[in-house]
């Protein structure tokens, strides 16, 4: 049986480095591309002094070089200093990795290795995956869930000594969904906005620097529905049918099918009436966040819920052209709304 491999933590990873703890290999991989090139940026820019990463620094490609190659540069020891680093950009083009695994079973300890698989997951049963667990460390970038977006976000504001109101944190998740790195530069522009009086982002900010509606987004949307508040969600969907750029049938679903399939789990859970248990259990990391489900259980039964699942499901596939030859998309939103509110 392989044995198990740990995976580091993005956090744990850049509080070594930054401590200047480094090990031989870092093994890093993933679907989300902005954990795997932060870490490798700063052991490039960071680990090295700049007069001596002309002789003791290389930047490669996975398709450029081969694993012997990359093995003998890892094997020269630093010139006039106390490292040697090698970086390999898009690992997951290399092939016949044997010389690799080879030098990885006694690496040398003065070089640091990065090795960047991007777009994917190495096959953690590789002998490589092992090897680089046992002398370095393995790391898996993987997507961001819509629900962990708000937390991510808030997170990201307050390491940069600023806070942000959940409202706003929800609008920026909503209005740019997980991509991770124009979350950030998002977030960024954010910041640079701040006064040194005032360091709060609100959802005024939010809608004044990045250009979304704080009364008519998918957000509010949702929360209308949760709510029941028919009125308010026709309005929104109105909004929508005329501005198709702050909302749609094609931003909507996934947002929706989220929350019902969360409120799905909420109605069969034994924490139903407890916020900071039925958040634990709907994998949330604040209670406030299953307020909303608690609430909407008073409007929609476990048997509605269902029947909503279904019918975003059938707005979904008739929105992309399965058994719909003339129903428009600003239709397909009123009648799912409609059918969700009554």
């Amino acid at each position: 049986m392989a044995e198990k491999t740990n995976l580091s933590t993005y956090e744990s990873i850049m509080r070594s480095l930054k401590a200047r703890q480094f090990v031989p290999v870092y093994l890093l991989m993933g679907d989300e591309s902005y954990f795997v090139d932060r870490i490798s940026d700063y052991v490039a820019d960071n680990v090295l002094g700049e007069d001596e990463r002309d002789f003791n620094q290389n930047v490669v490609f996975g398709a450029d070089v081969t694993a012997s190659q990359l093995a003998d540069m890892c094997k020269g020891y630093p010139m006039m200093s106390e490292y040697r680093v090698v970086i390999v950009k898009e690992f997951q083009n290399m092939k016949n990795l044997e010389p690799l695994e080879k030098y990885l079973e006694k690496p040398v300890p003065t070089t640091i290795l990065v090795l960047c698989y991007k777009n994917g997951r190495m096959d953690m049963r590789k002998r490589i995956v092992s090897l680089a667990s046992a002398h370095g460390v393995v790391f898996e970038s993987t997507k961001k869930r819509e629900n962990e977006l708000p937390g991510f976000i808030s997170t990201y504001i307050q390491s940069h000594g600023a806070t942000i109101e959940n409202k706003a944190a929800f609008m920026i998740a909503e209005h740019v969904g997980a991509d991770i790195s124009r979350i950030i530069s998002e977030c960024d522009k954010l910041l640079i906005s701040l006064t040194e009086n005032d360091k709060r982002v609100t959802p005024e900010l939010v809608e004044e620097k990045i250009g979304m509606s704080k009364e008519f987004n998918a957000f509010e949307l949702r929360r209308a529905i949760v709510e029941h508040n028919v009125y308010k969600a026709n309005l929104i969907v109105k909004y929508f049918n005329k501005n198709d750029k702050a909302g749609n049938i094609f931003s909507v679903i996934p947002l929706l099918f989220n929350f019902f399939q969360n409120l799905m789990i909420a109605h069969y859970s034994p924490n139903k009436n407890n916020e900071a248990a039925l958040a634990r259990d709907l994998d949330m990391r604040t209670g406030w966040g299953a307020r909303e489900y608690i609430t909407a259980m008073r409007y929609y039964t476990a048997t509605k819920t269902m029947q909503i699942i279904s019918k975003l499901r059938q707005i979904d596939e008739k929105g992309k052209g399965l058994g719909n030859s003339n129903t428009s998309k600003e239709q397909l939103l009123s009648e799912l709304i409609f059918f969700i509110l009554h």
